[in-house]
């Protein structure tokens, strides 16, 4: 029997988080625009975006709380900033429908996740929209439901 080789993932980090606070209602898949050393960096596994989100400003898309830690070989000439503000490379048709709907009442701009596309970083985006304390109780509530639900499922067939 041949053994199954496990695919490699192409993800780099994720904000599982999001999708517990919010409603996510459209994704958007956005490049990074990244230095020579975050690059680096993140084919390391050094990048985190739990706590970061999507600005605008002068009809742009930046990435702001984003942690890229540097190595420690890093060049010297070049002064790393492990949580600057980074551009998000998107049509401008895309960067129009999520600035008019962030100006709207109770709707964010979440990142999801970060992964590897080809040789190249892309960032999934959300247009997100927050949830109340019942919401998040009601799906946690769901989730413990189907995973009992599929316990019993599974004992039933052995």
């Amino acid at each position: 029997m041949a053994k199954k080789t496990k695919k490699p993932s192409n993800q780099i980090a994720a904000n599982k988080k999001a999708r517990h606070e919010y409603f996510i209602e459209e994704t958007y898949e956005a490049g990074i625009e990244l230095q020579g050393w975050e690059v680096k960096a993140i084919r390391a596994g050094k990048m985190t975006i739990t706590e970061a989100y999507v600005v605008f400003r002068n009809n742009e898309a930046f990435l702001f709380g984003a942690h890229i830690q540097p190595l420690i070989s890093s060049s010297t000439h070049v002064v790393p900033d492990s949580i600057r503000t980074r551009k998000l490379l998107l049509h401008r048709k895309e960067i129009d429908t999520l600035f008019g709907a962030v100006n709207q009442k109770g709707y964010a701009c979440v990142p999801l996740e970060v992964y590897w596309k080809n040789s190249l970083v892309k960032c999934k985006i959300g247009l997100a929209k927050g949830k109340k304390l019942h919401d998040k109780r009601k799906t946690l509530k769901d989730r413990d439901w189907e995973r009992d639900q599929q316990r019993g499922f599974k004992q039933h067939l052995d």
